[in-house]
């Protein structure tokens, strides 16, 4: 039986039978012996044997770069050499990089904010290490072509390369940036865990695997539809030496179902019969880790007939279509709907319309670092260690499956290589626990990139149709939007697409008139969840590309229109929410102008004068609520004083590269004034952090941040209250004690006297903030989010007429982020989001069964990602902590439209099926011209 016939993705290589040889090397000046089988892989060796974990696997087939090592000074790819190619070679990982400091790179990555989630960051470091070794002083195109095989999915790269170009600044060692005490917001100090981000000592999802755990492979179905039935699960493992297990779902202890809304969970943790998606998982098996690696999956007896099956909504939709899931009608997940005005008259009434359709496509999230963790049993506490965006979700999920009451589970988030929405979803907590308790030994599991493609959630793919109208003056009179959400084949964030996208799609923009559907439609196809912006991206497209042909039919400038009809303070949206302050849109809009006007006229110089080639320039904007949808979304934060004097924090709030370590511990530290390096923080861990709810939908810095003010403050208090004296007093930690300062008078306490409690502070305040909202009616009208943020793009770019390919020239990028609590960090997402934006308007399209790989799968690389400007909007919102707003997901929005609506304005014609790939781009141009 073949690997496609018994299941499909596993960890590990196949090296069954092989022998061992001792290879002797050297490892960082350190002469090392291991004996391993000669074609073992030298990143397995490295982080296996050596415990060198600083050396990152994100696809072991030399797309991604990330186990970049240095043998004899040259930098390749660890995945693709074998242990038995470096005997007696000298070997450099990142943790040979610095020799007990920081070296000079090091530094720069760090003051230049070059490391975000920072599972890319060691191969980066290693290559980059390689070049100026021979170059001091390389230029950017020399920086470029050297780390050009290194993929980053958060940073967007412009910071990595000016990082390398300024390396030689840096020899003196790093500027922490540390803030005065109350000035912590707006200043920006590294990263408070940026350290262990570029020494090697961050521990990822698969970095601290237990040496006696169990390895776990999952076998998934082949087919995107298929019965299935298992032979002899007992007698296939008896024949396997060292397998200790095979489970399927009838050993499932739990209610076998998750999701991440509740009234919506549909999804099996292992498929019971049959199974609806292609790599679905239906059984696992494990077994001791040499085992596991010389595992030949051939003869696993499980049988599949395959069955029909529906990859696209309108197949879905079809009369006659099969039930994917048999208690919803016409494969139909939910809709979401808003509605104001009269917005058919409005239409009929218009001086003119603008009418279109848009096509998306599946993206996938592309995260450098596969999900990977292992679980073990504590007594009788199932504790879960890996990667996630949720860990409280997690919990319970992985609780309801398990049969175990939630004090019973317990997770701990690992640091996260990436995540944009997908781990979100539960993906393996509930496979290793299940082994764990199953077998009373720890068990383990790490993805391989292509089961991690193949089985996790995707971009929604939308198929839009619109039209919008306008009165002779150029204001926006009415809409109306429909769009079909391929959802696939389980739910998990199916419903938020289909209710934040109805109230987004108008823009930033007044609306009177105004009816939008989403629906969210059951296919075959893979899973679509939550990838930053929840929908949003695919309706911008769709609005602000008709916003350019209105422009055109008004005669009207394309900013200028935008200008005309942006919302402003006072004005209500397409729910009837007044926006009493903070809209900052106006404000983007109108500090692009200038970028504007040269951009148009360099546009105009280049085209009179070529011909093969032609500029255009385009711009979009974008707004978006923070947080849950008219929904609780509460965040807890709590913070003490020990008695040795050092304020900790319990920051539940995961990291996944954004910065809310950092940037929380900035607010919670000027709201109670003291300084940020005396905080010390507790990260996410469900047994010893409040919940500050899940890392998505731009909520962190807001709702979190708000919590952390409100904590701060709390504390505050607390400590003023004690000392008897009045809020204007000054408070400050010199040692372990606490002086208290109100004009002359001073009091000094020593906390170490104080009666500590069970968390061993002396002074405590815990805080919970949730943000005001009201519940949307039937036609969606109501208070969906407490905050907005907005921002708006110009992109500038050439196409090659008769190649279809696209030059991007220069972004321009204005957000609204009502106060930049760290700049640097702002531009950081700013940077990170358009390199996504960049990726799902002109290369990104996951085609399940084809492009589940980072070679076919194409992400921009650090040559495709031009200079971005970033113009920083602080228009406070009185609602957000020191008047901040949300930004993660914002800056991904206006991209992709600002880029199709360049590529019209460069050749006439506007690609409607996105990515807007070269041949796309040749189609419309020939089909325009074929109509001359």
């Amino acid at each position: 039986m073949s690997m496609a016939q018994s299941g499909m993705a596993r960890s590990g290589v196949a090296q069954s039978g092989m022998e061992r040889a001792d290879i002797a090397f050297e490892v960082n000046g350190v002469a090392v012996r291991v004996s391993v089988p000669p074609v073992r892989r030298l990143s397995q060796v490295l982080r296996d044997e050596l415990r060198l974990t600083g050396t990152k696997v994100g696809c072991d087939a030399g797309d991604c770069g990330a186990c970049t090592v240095l043998v004899d000074g040259n930098p390749v790819c660890a995945c693709l050499m074998p242990a038995a190619s470096v005997v007696g070679a000298s070997v450099t990982t990142v943790e040979g990089l610095s020799n007990g400091r920081l070296s000079a790179l090091q530094a720069s990555f760090l003051e230049h904010g070059a490391a975000q989630c920072g599972i890319c960051t060691p191969g980066l470091l290693v290559a980059a290490t390689a070049l100026l070794e021979r170059n001091p002083t390389p230029s950017e195109a020399e920086t470029q072509d050297a780390l050009g095989g290194v993929l980053c999915r958060c940073t967007g790269y412009r910071k990595i390369v000016a990082a390398v170009m300024q390396a030689s600044h840096h020899m003196n060692g790093i500027d922490l940036r540390l803030p005065e005490v109350g000035h912590a917001v707006g200043a920006s100090p590294i990263r408070l865990d940026g350290v262990p981000k570029v020494n090697g000592d961050e521990k990822f999802g698969g970095d601290t695997f237990p040496a006696d755990a169990l390895s776990v492979l999952v076998i998934r179905s082949p087919h995107y539809h298929a019965r299935f039935s298992f032979g002899d699960l007992d007698a296939w493992a008896k024949a396997h030496p060292g397998i200790a297990g095979v489970f399927t779902a009838a050993d499932i202890p739990g209610k076998n179902c998750f999701g991440v809304i509740g009234p919506f969970a549909d999804q099996p943790a292992l498929a019971e019969g049959f199974a609806r998606l292609r790599g679905e998982a239906v059984a696992l098996v494990a077994g001791e880790r040499e085992a596991i690696l010389d595992l030949d999956l051939g003869d696993f007896p499980v049988t599949w007939t395959e069955l029909p099956h529906v990859l696209r909504p309108r197949d879905a939709k079809a009369d006659g279509a099969a039930l994917i899931h048999s208690h919803r009608p016409a494969n139909l997940l939910t809709s979401g709907l808003v509605e104001r005005g009269d917005p058919d008259a409005a239409l009929a009434g218009a001086a003119v319309t603008a009418s279109g359709a848009i096509e998306t496509s599946f993206v996938e999230h592309a995260y450098i670092e596969p999900e990977a963790g292992y679980a073990y049993m504590d007594g009788d506490m199932l504790v879960v260690v890996a990667c996630t965006q949720a860990p409280y979700m997690d919990r319970d999920d992985t609780a309801k499956v398990l049969g175990l009451p939630v004090e019973k589970v317990r997770i701990v988030p690992t640091a996260t290589g990436g995540g944009f929405g997908s781990k979100l979803d539960v993906s393996l907590q509930p496979l290793i626990g299940l082994v764990a308790m199953k077998t009373g030994r720890p068990a383990a599991l790490a993805y391989t990139r292509n089961e991690s493609m193949m089985s996790t959630t995707k971009r929604h793919p939308a198929e839009m149709k619109a039209t919008i109208g306008a009165d002779a003056e150029g204001r926006v009179s009415g809409m109306v939007f429909e769009g079909d959400f391929n959802t696939g084949a389980y739910a998990s964030w199916g419903p938020t697409v289909a209710n934040r996208v109805p109230v987004h799609a108008s823009g930033p923009y007044l609306t009177p008139n105004y009816r939008a559907t989403g629906y969210a439609i059951h296919t075959n196809g893979p899973i679509a969840g939550a990838f930053r912006g929840f929908g949003v991206p695919q309706a911008t497209i769709m609005q602000e590309t008709l916003y350019d042909e209105l422009a055109g039919k008004l005669g009207m400038d394309r900013l200028e229109f935008r200008l005309k009809n942006c919302l402003r303070n006072g004005s209500e949206t397409v729910t009837g929410q007044r926006l009493e302050s903070g809209v900052g849109i106006g404000e983007c809009l109108e500090q692009l102008g200038p970028h504007w006007e040269r951009a148009l006229a360099e546009a105009d110089a280049f085209n009179a004068a070529n011909t093969a080639s032609k500029r255009g320039v385009g711009v979009a904007s974008c707004w978006y609520g923070c947080g849950n949808t008219s929904l609780p979304n509460p965040s807890t934060i709590k913070v003490g004083i020990s008695p040795s004097g050092d304020v900790v924090l319990h920051q539940g709030a995961v990291d996944i590269g954004q910065g809310s370590n950092t940037v929380i511990t900035q607010i919670c530290a000027d709201a109670l004034g003291l300084p940020l390096d005396r905080f010390k923080l507790k990260s996410a861990d469900t047994a010893i952090t409040p919940d500050a709810g899940k890392t998505s939908a731009s909520r962190q810095t807001f709702v979190t941040g708000k919590a952390a003010e409100k904590a701060g403050r709390a504390l505050r208090e607390k400590i003023l209250r004690f000392a008897n004296v009045s809020g204007d007093a000054m408070i400050a930690l010199e040692g372990a004690n606490l002086s208290i300062r109100e004009g002359d008078a001073a009091r000094r306490i020593d906390l170490s006297e104080l009666k500590a409690d069970a968390d061993g502070l002396v002074f405590i305040a815990e805080e919970t903030y949730d943000p005001p909202t009201l519940p949307l009616d039937a036609k969606g009208q109501g208070k969906p989010y407490a905050v907005y943020g907005y921002g708006a793009q110009i992109a500038e770019l050439e196409v090659d007429l008769k190649l279809g390919t696209v030059k991007l020239i220069r972004i321009t990028a204005a957000h609204d982020v009502g106060k930049a609590i760290n700049p640097v960090l702002v531009e950081g997402q700013i940077e990170g989001g358009i390199a996504q934006g960049i990726g799902m308007a002109l290369m990104e399209e996951y085609i399940p069964g084809r492009t589940e790989n980072l070679h076919d799968y194409l992400i921009p690389t650090i040559g495709d990602v031009p200079p971005v400007e970033h113009i920083l909007v602080e228009v406070p919102d009185p609602e957000g902590p020191f008047g901040a707003k949300g930004l993660g997901e914002h800056v991904l929005i206006p991209t992709a439209p600002a880029i199709l609506n360049a590529i019209r304005h460069a050749t006439g014609v506007l690609v409607t099926k996105v990515p807007a790939t070269p041949s796309r781009i040749l189609a419309a141009i020939r089909e325009k011209e074929a109509r001359r």
